[in-house]
């Protein structure tokens, strides 16, 4: 007879696709790419899937006094998925709620204020919850610096890319990881990699996935 392990851990709960987005990042295959186009005007992003398949694409929405990215199924812009917007006019302490396409809060990400002025340390968030489910932080600060430094110059900024990857990990309270952002080369547009290093449910994979795709857009503006 089959006892069951008293040592496994529990299942992780069933969270059922019930809005536009989940269903859209349903079956997708890690890691994902995120890419940039450099020359836009506003942020634009296009993810991928590891099969190609195009995930969703973001674009900002310029001339805003607070920061609004809006998700689609892809560059057509047929079909909004959803939305991330500031509860305030651009500052440190500001916080960035997602929401789908109906209105439903997703959850949110925030960057811990002045501590991320030298190291980039973001935390997300449940939604109406203020106690953090994961933390993102910067691994290596000199990488981002040396990048920061290199790109800017003529001629020598075009390889930037291909010398300098800096990376985010995203841990739970206790240290686990959940998932790494890594910078790729790429020439002439932004290119980032997610992999996927944890067990999550969901909805927490949906919330940490839309907070790296805000926190690459924050940092790109910050050099």
């Amino acid at each position: 007879m089959n006892m069951p392990n008293p040592y496994s851990p529990p299942p992780l709960p069933s969270h059922p696709a019930t809005d536009d987005i989940s269903r859209q990042l349903q079956g997708i295959q890690y890691p994902l790419t995120l890419s940039f186009k450099v020359l836009a005007l506003a942020s634009q992003a296009t993810v991928t899937d590891a099969t190609g398949r195009t995930v969703l694409y973001t674009k900002q929405k310029m001339f805003k006094f607070r920061e609004h990215v809006e998700i689609w199924t892809d560059s057509s812009q047929g079909t909004r998925l959803a939305d991330i917007k500031a509860n305030k006019v651009i500052d440190w302490s500001a916080r960035y709620y997602a929401t789908d396409a109906a209105g439903r809060e997703i959850g949110s990400v925030g960057r811990r204020g002045w501590r991320s002025i030298w190291k980039a340390h973001y935390e997300t968030f449940n939604p109406g919850d203020d106690n953090p489910d994961f933390s993102i932080q910067e691994e290596n600060v000199w990488t981002k610096v040396a990048d920061s430094f290199f790109s800017d110059i003529p001629i020598v900024g075009m390889f930037s890319g291909y010398l300098f990857h800096p990376s985010f990990l995203a841990t739970r309270a206790d240290g686990t990881p959940a998932m790494r952002m890594t910078k790729q080369p790429a020439f002439w547009e932004g290119k980032f990699r997610l992999d996927k290093l944890g067990e999550m449910t969901p909805r927490e994979e949906l919330n940490l996935f839309l907070s790296f795709m805000m926190l690459v857009m924050l940092e790109r503006q910050r050099g």
